[in-house]
């Protein structure tokens, strides 16, 4: 249902040229029945002024697909990631015309008619918090992922157009009532890469960004305390602060989850200041009262093993799935009446991941690819390296966020 390629060349029409090839081979041995109708595309952001050029030769490529993507700082496939070169991926997917709709500012999301989407977003969009709430509002599961455009000249997203500004996506829709089964669902992880300082702690006040008060005591003392600081030694204090971040996490919550590491709910923000006069610091996000927030910092170690988890948990549900009773069309299947083909099975992948992590982060060229595709088996996967990444309905940093398409 899905077939990958990947190249990286200074010229887009070269890179997709041999991009195509690798596509027209893959198709050649899996004879007539692939039918592509949707095709995914990250481009890094070398070959962003050619995004266009690149739309319309994949369009004449393939008449009929549509495509959705990104721009990102870095682009990557099955084991292989481009970072700080001319690269483009491809995905084509074989999917019923009617379990996909795409998305733009132009064609909006129909409300409540798509199951989850795939979203990607120029990061300068206005209010983008709201307009992802909504967004979610609009489908079934509220559940989106994806990422912010990352690019250092043009912050684009595609959609069978280029876009600058809002969002635009893939909404996977259900399956009508009657109709055939479309046999695909998604199943989807946040993986953190920071490893908390301290305890968690309940914001009891606060004023805009700034917090005052951390389960009704001042704030600041509290961070200093964490991270081992005073500020009578203003230097060691400073380059101490500059290196923390902060866990933050609506009311209802967990910051901290399983082995004291931070939850899929937990949102990592920068440190921006702190307000000794005032006893607190400030968020580069808005600080309301009834959060929860822990402070962390990155860490390599932290981040292997929570990519790692998240692998786990998601071949964990699919081959739990395998193992339970299934129906044919002759009726209620016994053990010897399912097949392989027939179990639920990962037949591609999209990954998210932000523009800090990558192989320069975790030690190695490719490093957090190869570990996404160890984990997960030779599974077509696609992704970019993103200026902010998207899940359920929030903006995280740091983080990974994994989506599977998984077949019965």
């Amino acid at each position: 249902m899905f077939i990958t390629a990947h190249a990286t060349h200074p010229d887009a029409h070269m890179a997709l040229a041999l991009a195509a090839a690798q596509i027209d081979a893959q198709r050649a041995a899996r004879g007539p029945g692939f039918a592509a109708s949707l095709g995914l595309v990250y481009l890094s952001d070398r070959l962003a002024q050619q995004a266009d050029a690149v739309l319309a030769e994949l369009q004449q490529r393939w008449p009929g697909v549509h495509w959705a993507g990104s721009v990102g700082l870095g682009v990557m496939a099955s084991g292989v990631e481009y970072i700080d070169e001319p690269a483009l991926v491809l995905m084509l997917c074989d999917l019923p015309a009617d379990s996909f709709l795409l998305f733009n500012g132009r064609l909006p999301l129909p409300n409540q008619r798509a199951h989850s989407a795939l979203v990607h977003a120029d990061p300068a969009t206005h209010d983008l918090d709201d307009l992802l709430l909504e967004l979610a509002g609009r489908t079934r599961s509220g559940y989106l992922f994806g990422g912010l455009a990352g690019s250092r000249n043009r912050r684009l997203h595609i959609a069978d157009g280029v876009f600058e500004g809002g969002l635009s996506g893939v909404a996977f829709l259900p399956e009508p009532q009657g109709a055939a089964p479309h046999g695909l669902r998604l199943v989807s992880r946040v993986t953190q890469g920071c490893k908390p300082l301290g305890p968690a702690r309940r914001i009891t006040a606060s004023e805009r960004n700034l917090v005052l008060a951390l389960d009704d005591q001042p704030a600041l003392p509290l961070l200093l305390a964490d991270l081992g600081i005073t500020l009578q030694a203003p230097l060691t204090a400073m380059a101490a602060l500059r290196q923390t971040l902060v866990g933050l996490t609506d009311g209802a919550g967990t910051v901290l989850a399983r082995g004291g590491q931070f939850g899929a709910d937990t949102r990592v923000r920068h440190l921006i200041g702190i307000d000794p006069g005032r006893e607190g610091f400030a968020l580069s996000d808005t600080a309301a009262i009834g959060q929860q927030l822990a402070f962390c910092r990155r860490d390599v170690a932290a981040a292997r093993r929570d990519l790692v988890r998240i692998c786990a948990e998601i071949r964990d549900e699919v081959e739990t799935d395998a193992e339970a009773p299934m129906a044919t069309a002759a009726g209620p299947a016994g053990p010897a009446a399912v097949t392989a083909a027939a179990r639920p099975h990962i037949v591609g992948a999209v990954y998210v991941s932000c523009s800090g992590r990558g192989g320069p982060h975790f030690g190695a060229p490719s490093a957090e690819a190869q570990i996404v595709q160890h984990a997960l088996g030779d599974v077509p996967l696609v992704g970019f390296f993103a200026g902010g990444e998207i899940a359920h309905h929030h903006l995280y940093g740091y983080t990974g966020v994994l989506t599977v398409f998984v077949a019965a």
